[in-house]
C-alpha cells in the first residue's frame, strides 16, 4: 500500500533554504552546512520524482552547497588582511536579499488588498459652495509678497527687541503690564494710517514696546489686509514692505469679528 506524501512548492532555491533554516530553527549567519545540504538533498530527490519543470535552479543551488561544504573541510583561506572567508558568506548574503524583498512583496500584497476595500466617492459642491467669491481676494492685496518674506521682517524686529534688554537689570525683575487689546491696537493703527497715509512695514512694528504689542500689531495688520483696508508693496527682493493706508476713517474691528 503506498503512503501519499504531499510536496511543498517553493518559489525558488532560496525560498526552499529559508524554509529549512526557519524549520531547524539555526542563525541565518551560521548556517549549519552539512545539516542544511542533507536535507535539501533530500528534498531534491523527492522533487525529482514529481516536479521535472523546474528542476535546473535547485540542481544549481545543490551543486552551489556540496562546493560550501567541500570548501568547508579544507583550510580556512585568508584574505588581505588575514583574516579567515567563510565559504558561506556569498549564500547568507544571497538569503538575507532574498528574505527582505520577499517581506516587502507581502507588505505590497497586504496594501494592495485594503486597497480593494476603498471606496471612493465622487466629489459633489452645493452650488451655493461653488457660486461663492470672496469680497476681497488676499491675492490682490498681497501681490508678490510671500508670508515667509512677512515672518523674516517679523523675526527681525524680535531680535532687536531682544538685543535691547539690558543682561543686568533684566534680572532684577519686572513690573507686568496690562494685556494689549486687540481691538484697540487695531483702531490705534487706523489712526496712524489717516495721518501718515504710507509707512514701512518694519518701522510700524518698531513703535511697538514689547514683544506682545509687537504680536498684536502684526495681527492687526493682517488683519486689515484681510478687510481690504491696507495694500502692502515689496518694490524689490528682500526690501521693506510699505503700507498703504486705503480708507479715511476708522472702521472699528468688531463688526469683522
Amino acid at each position: 500500500m503506498e503512503i501519499p506524501v504531499k510536496l511543498e512548492v517553493y518559489e525558488g532555491p532560496l525560498d526552499l533554504l529559508l524554509h529549512l533554516i526557519e524549520k531547524n530553527k539555526v542563525n541565518i549567519y551560521d548556517i549549519p552546512i552539512a545539516l542544511i545540504t542533507t536535507q535539501y538533498m533530500e528534498y531534491l530527490k523527492v522533487m525529482q520524482e514529481n516536479h521535472m519543470d523546474n528542476m535546473s535552479e535547485f540542481l544549481v543551488m545543490a551543486a552551489t552547497l556540496l562546493r560550501i561544504k567541500s570548501a568547508m573541510l579544507l583550510p580556512a583561506e585568508v584574505d588581505e588582511n588575514e583574516e579567515e572567508i567563510d565559504p558561506r558568506q556569498e549564500l547568507v548574503e544571497k538569503l538575507l536579499e532574498y528574505k527582505m524583498y520577499k517581506f516587502a512583496s507581502l507588505e505590497l500584497k497586504d496594501r494592495q488588498v485594503d486597497a480593494e476595500r476603498r471606496l471612493y466617492k465622487p466629489e459633489t459642491i452645493p452650488e451655493e459652495v461653488a457660486a461663492y467669491k470672496e469680497d476681497v481676494r488676499a491675492e490682490d492685496l498681497i501681490g508678490d509678497t510671500t508670508l515667509l518674506q512677512l515672518n523674516a521682517i517679523f523675526e527681525e524686529i524680535l531680535r532687536r527687541q531682544e538685543n535691547r534688554i539690558d543682561p543686568i537689570r533684566s534680572k532684577f525683575g519686572r513690573i507686568e503690564k496690562e494685556e494689549v487689546n486687540f481691538q484697540e491696537k487695531v483702531r490705534s493703527i487706523q489712526e496712524y494710517g489717516i495721518s501718515h497715509r504710507k509707512c514701512r512695514f518694519r518701522r510700524l512694528l518698531e513703535r511697538a514696546g514689547d514683544k506682545l504689542e509687537i504680536i498684536v500689531t502684526f495681527l492687526g495688520i493682517l488683519e486689515l489686509m484681510k478687510m481690504g483696508r491696507v495694500l502692502i508693496t515689496q518694490t524689490q527682493l528682500f526690501e521693506d514692505f510699505e503700507i498703504e493706508f486705503l480708507a479715511d476713517d476708522v472702521v472699528p474691528i468688531e463688526q469683522y469679528l
